[in-house]
């Protein structure tokens, strides 16, 4: 009995020792859901990439974003690989899909619109049990103009329902800032200009940036729709020159005063003197009024300082 089963142990290990034996490899049962594949769909679009987002944020907006004119997608049926269309909205919200024909989808979230289609498919038994899937490839549809001074101005696309203008400020590389340098002419002011329309009607706003987070005010922060423009306008200036170290245009903060302004623009020189020091301040009929102002007078947009030479 012992040499009878050694020898059933030894007779398969010499056996798969043999030339050309082939041992069979152990059957694997495929996953019924495999892991998404990168398609057109989710591929970086390096043409335009500010237009295309990343899959990430793709996936993000799926609950959210509604489909308008303009936008990439591509629709696929689950084990119905000849029904994969990719395809743009149309301006009207209409699609074109095979054996359904046009459907409007304008208006319609990523679930929403698949919701659609599997019902139309299912009608009439063309695909029973149909599971549809959506991914966007470019959202064209919505998107919001940022004109002005900022990094990188454009058109930003909206990636999902609730975007603030803070949001699209952001994607927009937030506003220039060049203070405390001469070369003040590129700089953005800190009040920003939203214009389009609400419920038909024309619609504009002017939205302070610094009191959204400074001054405790989070519901000024609105929330913006597709057409909207967003106008940076540059930056409160004024100008100071005469007897001083850096004689220029500078970007005008809130609550200066003369005295700041006059240590922005590094002081008086050797020659020059605080007393006599006249601003030339631009009047509502469009002339300019000088005055002496205090040290501690807040200074205003356009305002011309003069720092004169000392007598002594």
């Amino acid at each position: 009995m012992k040499r009878l089963f050694i020898s059933r142990l030894l007779v398969p290990a010499l056996v798969m020792m043999l030339p050309g034996f082939v041992c069979a490899a152990p059957l694997v049962v495929a996953n019924a859901n495999p892991a998404p594949v990168q398609t057109a769909a989710n591929a970086p679009n390096a043409a335009n990439p500010a237009a295309t987002m990343s899959t990430t944020s793709l996936d993000a907006t799926r609950g959210d974003y509604r489909l308008a004119g303009g936008d990439a997608i591509r629709i696929s049926v689950f084990q119905n690989p000849e029904l994969t269309l990719e395809t743009r909205v149309a301006e009207s919200g209409d699609i074109t899909f095979p054996l359904i024909g046009r459907l409007n989808v304008r208006g319609m979230t990523i679930d929403e619109a698949a919701s659609a289609i599997a019902a139309e498919l299912k009608k009439g038994d063309l695909v029973k049990n149909a599971q549809v899937n959506i991914a966007l490839v470019q959202i064209r549809g919505n998107q919001v103009s940022v004109l002005g001074q900022v990094n990188r101005p454009g058109r930003i696309p909206l990636e999902t329902f609730d975007m603030r203008v803070s949001d699209v400020l952001a994607a927009a590389g937030g506003i220039i800032n060049v203070a405390n340098a001469p070369a003040v002419s590129g700089s953005g002011a800190d009040t920003v200009i939203v214009v389009g329309t609400r419920d038909g009607k024309p619609f504009r706003r002017e939205v302070d940036i610094p009191s959204l987070f400074v001054g405790n005010h989070p519901a000024d922060d609105i929330v913006v729709a597709g057409g909207d423009t967003i106008y940076v306008p540059p930056a409160h200036i004024y100008y100071i020159y005469g007897e001083v170290q850096r004689p220029g245009a500078y970007v005008l903060t809130r609550g200066m005063t003369v005295r700041q302004a006059l240590a922005q623009a590094g002081g008086p020189t050797q020659r020059g003197t605080e007393r006599g020091l006249h601003v030339d301040r631009p009047g509502t009929d469009g002339v300019a009024h000088a005055s002496t102002p205090a040290m501690n007078d807040l200074v205003q947009t356009n305002d011309v300082l003069y720092v004169p030479e000392s007598l002594f």
